[in-house]
């Protein structure tokens, strides 16, 4: 068992079932040492939207939560891409964090920490990743949160 799936058991994480895209795009593609993973919806642990706008409907730590979610999801992606085998992620390069807030609302990057943290814990990243958190007025189906990201492999 790889150091990063004796850490997912040891934190109690279990990872989500890697959704197929429900349009006319892939769910990751490999080019070269790189891993890319299409935008990831915020989903919870039981397969429900996490839905909304955060700073009207969602707080700053349930969009934390949904970015979390995200981050779940596309760590799952790429245990699939590597054919299970998470050690060959060598790094998370880059996130992109989409957050569907109100106009009003400006801490996207708190959200979009969540991803960010869970991929850095998961993975002992500790020289980080690239990021940009964007605010969106709508995301598909009416979710909090999406993020996509490119990961290094070995």
């Amino acid at each position: 068992m790889s150091t990063i799936l004796e850490k997912l058991k040891r934190l109690n994480i279990k990872l989500p079932e890697p959704k197929e895209p429900v349009g006319s795009y892939v769910a990751y593609r490999i080019v070269g040492n790189l891993l890319y993973i299409s935008g990831q919806i915020s989903i919870d642990n039981e397969g429900v939207l996490i839905k909304g706008k955060v700073g009207e409907d969602l707080n700053i730590d349930e969009g934390y939560n949904a970015a979390k979610r995200c981050g779940l999801s596309l760590i799952s992606h790429a245990q699939k891409a590597c054919n299970g085998d998470l050690s060959k992620i060598k790094s998370c390069l880059k996130l992109t964090g989409y957050v569907n807030s109100t106009n009003n609302f400006i801490d996207q990057p708190k959200v979009i920490n969540g991803a960010s943290d869970i991929i850095s814990k998961i993975f002992d990243q500790s020289d980080g990743h690239a990021r940009a958190a964007i605010s969106t007025n709508s995301l598909p189906l009416g979710v909090a949160v999406e993020v996509d990201a490119i990961f290094e492999l070995n």
